[in-house]
């Protein structure tokens, strides 16, 4: 360990769970920030997560508040693991009690629906906080809370944010890379749970592999696609947020936006299955602001168009499987040739 940082991460869901307890693992003071106070003093007193990350013990290093002034004040790094569409409501809150000088990197993989921003846009927008940085890869939080070998990318315009979320999450089982395209790896991190609920609806149907591998170099396409019409480089998407985050959520049962997909397949509606599960499947909200993103800047995007339909227009499984195997054929990398 080549840093000794004070890491508060904001959000005790099973992923902002399992960076907390990876950083403690590392040597770190780290302090979790719950929304409930009732929350923050079970994982406390049970040394567990035990609603959203259960059979998991946590160190004794990790300490849990749900007091964002307290957490703003305490950390070196600051880590923020909220969903999408709650994260402006956070930043703003923590925007009272930052002072500019720390930095952050955040591991939330969702755009805003309505506005369109990438989750470091809010930040900017309701923080005076400038070091700014995402976490983004093939990071399923269970795999990594049981210490399963894995990798991510930190990407920031500054080195100081990649130094301080390479020293507290990277050890001898998780490797975290660096690069600059913030940019790149949001929208790859946002994207991929959109291909993931159609790869989750195809394996429910009971298709094998030749249709997922289908569907996920196609759904490659339309993420640089997208990543390049927002300004992120092509390069971003063969690395870590694209096409590993990719790989990962599109063929594992862990995923949430692959779960969704399935249970889809099986019959059961959308509202149900939201019911039903106690963390957010961020594609369903990040298929509307795509959507929108793409009409408004006259983007093609078979693909999520199809899963938009389904999830927001009344569409049925039948009509996504026609949807995408009637997606037009040609020559295969034209469209980013252009």
């Amino acid at each position: 360990m080549t840093e000794s940082l004070k890491v508060g991460v904001i959000g005790a869901g099973s992923w902002g769970t399992t960076l907390a307890k990876i950083s403690a693992e590392n040597g770190h003071p780290t302090l979790l920030w719950a929304r409930r106070e009732e929350q923050a003093n079970r994982i406390a007193e049970e040394r567990c997560n035990t609603e959203y990350l259960p059979n998991i013990d946590l160190p004794l290093n990790l300490e849990t508040t749900a007091d964002l002034e307290r957490i703003a004040q305490f950390s070196d790094l600051l880590v923020l693991v909220v969903p999408s569409h709650g994260l402006r409501g956070i930043a703003r809150q923590l925007g009272e009690f930052v002072d500019g000088s720390q930095c952050l990197v955040h591991a939330t993989k969702g755009l805003e629906q309505g506005t369109h921003r990438r989750m470091s846009e809010v930040i900017r927008e309701e923080t005076c906080l400038r070091k700014i940085g995402v976490i983004a890869g093939p990071n399923l939080a269970r795999e990594l809370a049981q210490s399963g070998p894995a990798g991510t990318l930190v990407a920031s315009h500054y080195d100081e944010v990649f130094r301080k979320g390479h020293a507290a999450f990277g050890n001898h089982y998780f490797r975290v890379y660096w690069g600059h395209d913030v940019v790149g790896a949001e929208v790859g991190g946002a994207f991929k749970n959109v291909v993931a609920l159609a790869a989750g609806v195809l394996s429910g149907l009971g298709y094998g592999e030749n249709s997922r591998s289908l569907l996920m170099t196609r759904g490659l396409s339309e993420m640089a696609r997208l990543g390049t019409a927002m300004g992120g480089s092509l390069v971003t998407f063969g690395g870590m947020a694209g096409i590993g985050d990719l790989i990962a959520t599109c063929s594992s049962s862990l995923s949430r936006n692959f779960q969704v997909g399935s249970r889809l397949a099986a019959g059961d509606t959308l509202p149900q299955i939201q019911a039903d599960m106690k963390m957010v499947a961020e594609g369903v909200k990040t298929s509307l602001a795509v959507r929108e993103f793409a009409e408004q800047h006259h983007i093609d995007l078979p693909i999520a168009g199809a899963i938009h339909r389904l999830l927001h227009e009344g569409g049925s499984v039948p009509e996504l499987l026609a949807d995408l195997m009637a997606i037009p054929t040609g020559a295969e990398f034209a469209e980013l040739a252009r």
